[in-house]
């Protein structure tokens, strides 16, 4: 079975690490290094910037 390819691309994904503080150890190591708070926050950044996107596009 194939690894799931991702949803987030990669820039948006950077943008996050960035916007969270957590950009410099995903540069010097690499998404291994983040930790499940980490990743978690960015799922949840994640979701909140769709959700806020959908509102706007539906007019709310």
């Amino acid at each position: 079975m194939g690894r799931r390819r991702g949803i987030m691309s990669d820039a948006f994904k950077m943008e996050l690490a960035k916007e969270l503080g957590f950009y410099d150890t995903v540069k010097a190591e690499g998404w291994g290094a983040i930790t499940t708070r980490d990743a978690g926050n960015m799922v949840k950044r994640a979701v909140q910037i769709a959700e806020e996107a959908l509102a706007k596009r539906n007019g709310q």
